[in-house]
């Protein structure tokens, strides 16, 4: 079983970054894909960025393409999120996730185990 522990949330003005972390345990990490997924508030949860085992591959919602960075450290068992030119409608928990294989998914079925959430907050 694997866990998948979040952090770097926090509260940021519209334009600014942050580096979201997951660090993972319990698992052969450097063989599964991992993802990010992020739920606003009175929305349902919905993908953001997905990297595949080895880190070749990558895939990005549209919203956040050319501002976010999917990146993985398989030495450490950690994936991150860059993002930069955060946006209010950036607005939510991020959750961390663990493919079932070891591709990258856009899709929440591909993923079988959840970290808790790191809330991001933009201001205007």
């Amino acid at each position: 079983q694997v866990q998948l522990v979040e952090s770097g949330g926090g509260l940021v003005q519209a334009g600014g970054s942050l580096r979201l972390s997951c660090a993972a345990s319990g698992g052969t990490f450097s063989s599964i894909g991992m993802g990010w997924f992020r739920q606003a508030p009175g929305k349902e949860r919905e993908f953001v960025a997905t990297i595949n085992w080895s880190g070749s591959i990558t895939y990005y919602t549209d919203s956040v393409k050319g501002r976010f960075t999917i990146s993985r450290d398989n030495a450490k068992n950690a994936v991150y999120l860059q993002m930069n030119s955060l946006k209010p409608e950036d607005t939510a928990v991020y959750y961390c996730a663990s493919a079932n294989s070891r591709y990258a998914y856009n899709k929440e079925a591909g993923y079988d185990y959840w970290g808790q959430g790191t809330r991001v907050t933009v201001s205007s």
